[in-house]
């Protein structure tokens, strides 16, 4: 049974080359340095976002439903599957709206200062919901607003 390539050292968390290639139907052996490319550098939760995306049809309020999390985390984790791909960090006018947008639907779940909106955060990386940098990301917009 084969398995899935890996695409960073379990050593050193350096990108791994393959250098070897082989047809079972006809033996061929490739030998060189092969990239696994970008898609085979994802992991298995992003690999499993992306699945969900696809039989969504890019509907996020599908994926909110089929991934048990909420819509803002949802998208927060497929702008972060865009930047795995190597898309690049959106426009700062789109940041911006993002953080508007996140700030009101922490406004409107009812968490009416800045601690207790750090403290959901903080809930929502501790239930895996969201990842650390995305928690950091938050926790400084939430900074950003108090001034």
């Amino acid at each position: 049974m084969p398995h899935d390539v890996i695409s960073t050292c379990p050593v050193c968390s350096s990108e791994l080359t393959v250098t070897r290639l082989n047809c079972r139907s006809c033996g061929t052996t490739l030998e060189g340095e092969f990239s696994v490319g970008r898609f085979g550098r994802l992991t298995r939760e992003q690999l499993l976002l992306l699945e969900s995306f696809l039989r969504s049809r890019g509907n996020l309020r599908d994926m909110e439903r089929e991934l048990s999390i909420s819509y803002p985390t949802v998208r927060s984790r497929v702008e972060a599957l865009v930047r795995a791909l190597g898309f690049g960090p959106r426009a700062d006018s789109d940041e911006a709206a993002d953080d508007a947008a996140t700030a009101a639907a922490t406004a409107a779940a009812g968490t009416p200062d800045p601690g207790a909106a750090r403290q959901s955060v903080l809930e929502r990386l501790a239930r895996k919901e969201i990842t650390a940098d995305e928690a950091a990301a938050a926790i400084r917009s939430l900074g950003r607003t108090d001034r």
